[in-house]
């Protein structure tokens, strides 16, 4: 079986998304990246008893190269993120999480961009945009979301959920977390007042000091 370690990764994070309370039922997907090859969740399939041999392995143009199950139905945004999306800081982009978490699909409803109501925001970008509705699984879709990225390591699809990604499917799922804690936050201050938000200068401070947070060492 071929990306037999990347596909078990997928299978895993997938488990996580309901865990976690980022998807419903089979909502939301997962890809890795290994060469010129994906791994990624397949479309219509509980991710409680996904295993590895279930997962779809495409190429990078979407055509099938193992697997049996059709993959997600959002192929061409994972794909477009692999073949024209850039990381700001330079890293290969090797990991896409989609999620349709509760609260910040909310705030892609209310607002074009994320307000900077933390500086946990950074990690994806100088700030959060919100992509312009389009009908799931399109190329317009992706077209929205991409351009939604530019310069950024993910954003809100309106009305919809969210995109990350990451050198790592780790930091890509970590941002997804993030980003959803960020906006349940900024819905809990604004549902009792108006928020002091963080200026645009801090959080290029930020940005810039996130790039040595953790242990270099590891």
């Amino acid at each position: 079986m071929i990306l037999e370690d990347e596909r078990a990764a997928v299978c895993e994070y997938a488990r996580r998304l309901t865990a976690d309370g980022l998807v419903v039922g089979t909502s939301g997907n997962i890809s890795v990246r290994a060469g010129d090859l994906v791994a990624v969740t397949p479309t219509g399939v509980e991710y409680t008893g996904l295993t590895p041999a279930d997962v779809s392995v495409v190429d990078l143009d979407g055509n099938a190269v193992e697997g049996e199950l059709k993959p997600t139905s959002e192929l061409p945004m994972h794909l477009t993120v692999y073949t024209r999306a850039t990381d700001p800081g330079g890293g290969l982009v090797s990991a896409v999480v989609h999620t349709h978490s509760v609260h910040a699909t909310a705030v892609s409803t209310l607002v074009d961009e994320v307000p900077p109501i933390h500086y946990i925001l950074a990690s994806i970008g100088p700030t959060v945009r919100v992509a312009q509705y389009a009908t799931y699984g399109t190329d317009e879709l992706a077209e929205s979301m991409l351009a939604a990225v530019a310069g950024r390591r993910g954003c809100l699809l309106a009305n919809h959920g969210t995109v990350t990604f990451g050198e790592t499917l780790g930091a890509a799922y970590d941002r997804a977390q993030q980003l959803e804690w960020a906006c349940r936050l900024w819905l809990t201050a604004r549902a009792v007042g108006s928020p002091q938000l963080l200026p645009g200068e801090e959080m290029s401070r930020v940005a810039e000091k996130l790039k040595g947070y953790g242990q270099s060492d590891r």
